[in-house]
């Protein structure tokens, strides 16, 4: 299979706390969507670069979980996936995201407690938005 490419398109006007942006994607779900400094770091409802990668991070999990427990030969009726993304100021200036902590709360019929601990493990290690955050990603989860 060839590599798969995907991409968005951000413009921004303006100061760096005052100014603004909008983010397009080539799928069309987001539209000019508007991204600002108060949609970041304050209270300003809207969407920011942390929050689309959380959302990356939980979907890619999510999918590189079911594939894993396919592959080990159970389907689960469900796995319910939460990432939290945290971004600080970075020593010298500027800011870094220094966690993403995936919270799971799954239903997988026939799975044993130990077989699921380990291959959501792997599968957290594996998927490929982990692979590319350069910072420390906690799993807690749950099976019922």
């Amino acid at each position: 299979m060839a590599g798969i490419t995907r991409s968005a398109r951000a413009v921004w006007q303006g100061s760096g706390k005052e100014g603004s942006g909008k983010l397009t994607t080539d799928s069309g779900v987001l539209s000019d969507t508007t991204y600002s400094f108060t949609r970041r770091f304050g209270e300003e409802k809207g969407t920011n670069p942390e929050e689309l990668i959380a959302a990356a991070h939980s979907g890619c999990f999510a999918m590189a979980l079911s594939f894993a427990l396919g592959q080990a030969g159970f389907t689960p009726t469900s796995l319910d996936v939460t990432a939290k993304v945290t971004v600080a100021p970075a020593e010298g200036g500027g800011f870094s995201i220094t966690g993403s902590a995936l919270t799971l709360k799954a239903k997988v019929p026939g799975v044993s407690h130990d077989q699921f601990g380990a291959i959501a493990d792997e599968a957290k290690k594996g998927c490929p938005i982990s692979k590319v955050l350069n910072c420390p990603i906690s799993l807690d989860w749950e099976l019922a």
